[in-house]
This record gives C-alpha cells, structure tokens and sequence, in this order.
C-alpha cells in the first residue's frame, strides 16, 4: 500500500498561497509608491518541482529557510500599463488575484476536510 501524501501535498499548498497573499498585499501597499515593481510568486507546479520534499528540523535552534520564499519574483507583463511614475502595480489585478487565493484556499481546506471523513469512515469502532 503506498503512503498518503494528501495531507503534506494540501498543506505546501496552503503554505504557498500564504505567501502568494503576502507578495500580492506587498503590491496592492505599494500601489502609490513610485519606481514599485510588482511581484508574482511562480506557479505552484513549479515550486514543487523544485523545492520537492526536505527535512524537517528536529530542534527548535536549527535554522530553516523558507524555501518558497525563493519563487517570488518580479514581474513586467506587456499588457500592465506602467504609471508615469515608473510603479508597474495594476490594482484590479491585484484584487482579483486575492479571489483566486481565495477560492484556491477554499478548495484547499475542502479537500482536506472531505479526505479526513474518508478516513474516519475507514476506522471501525
């Protein structure tokens, strides 16, 4: 029988789309300030691709990085107009990309909450 991976796969996820809402609320702060260049954090396939799984520190003193934190990178698209002061933030992309996280989220914990009935339902009393 192989190992459920579920639980560990959901909770990357939700790990990465804390940060994407992170990097998406940098930008929606900054809308005003000038030079600002938006940011974007790379796709979810590609970060599990390459952060895949890492060990888990086995003492509070040892020192992990955050290794989605490395996906987050700057972003000039075509089609965001640039304000004149040289700040590349789209607002209204901004905010609909905060519904994605959002619905992504709610998905996320859905799955996680429909997984663990299946399981219980597999455990006779």
């Amino acid at each position: 029988m192989q190992p459920i991976q579920l639980f560990e796969l959901t909770s990357k996820q939700a790990h990465w789309l804390t940060v994407r809402q992170s990097v998406v609320a940098g930008n929606i702060a900054n809308v005003n300030t000038p030079g600002y260049t938006a940011r974007e954090v790379a796709a979810f396939e590609a970060v599990m691709k390459e952060t895949g799984t890492r060990m888990a520190a086995t003492h509070p003193g040892h020192i992990q990085e955050d290794p989605m934190r490395g996906a987050v990178r700057s972003e000039r698209q075509n089609g965001v107009e640039v304000l004149p002061s040289g700040n590349s933030v789209n607002l209204p992309d901004e905010l609909s990309k905060t519904g994605e996280i959002k619905r992504m989220y709610e998905l996320n914990t859905g799955m996680v909450k429909a997984f663990h009935k299946m399981m219980l339902l597999t455990v006779r009393k």
